[in-house]
């Protein structure tokens, strides 16, 4: 029975056109997508999680078979408790291959009856990360072409922050 519905997860902070990539690719094999915001407390984002989601559901307005959640947790147990059977995840380097196969082989073991699918992130992105735009909007940096308007916009409204936590960052040096 072919899977209708995908999870891509994420902490999308921010959401980039590298995402963006995925999830339009994702909508396109799957009848629905969930794109889903992860808490993880592990990490400490620039942007709140609704913020994060205010973002995303912003940038997937235009993809009918979208929708934007949040999820806590295990994605295995998020995944399932939506139905679904696909976590779907984006790759843009080797390194995320190594990353992303050993989550796979996790998931897989909580939850043998979810499935991992990887796109390989167009090339145009595959170099694209969010800590790289938060870096180079800390900077000044043109980060235009790494995120959509809306997105490049809320980066810029944040820079004092962003510079703030860069120079914290280098005295620990």
């Amino acid at each position: 029975m072919p899977h209708r519905l995908a999870v891509y997860p994420g902490t999308f902070d921010p959401v980039s056109n590298g995402h963006l990539d995925v999830i339009e690719r994702g909508s396109q094999l799957f009848e629905q997508m969930v794109v889903s915001c992860a808490v993880n407390i592990s990490k400490q984002p620039l942007f709140s999680l609704d913020e994060r989601l205010e973002m995303l559901r912003e940038v997937t307005a235009s993809f009918p078979n979208v929708r934007v959640e949040s999820f806590s947790g295990m994605v295995v147990d998020y995944v399932r408790a939506l139905g679904g059977k696909v976590i779907l995840r984006g790759l843009r380097t080797f390194s995320d291959y190594e990353n992303e196969v050993q989550m796979a082989y996790a998931n897989r073991t909580f939850a043998p009856e979810i499935e991992t699918v990887f796109v390989c992130a167009s090339l145009e992105e595959s170099f694209i990360s969010s800590r790289l735009i938060r870096e180079a909007a800390a900077l000044d940096g043109d980060i235009s072409r790494f995120v959509p308007p809306s997105v490049a916009d809320r980066l810029r409204a944040k820079a004092q922050k962003l510079k703030g936590d860069l120079k914290d960052h280098g005295k620990g040096r």
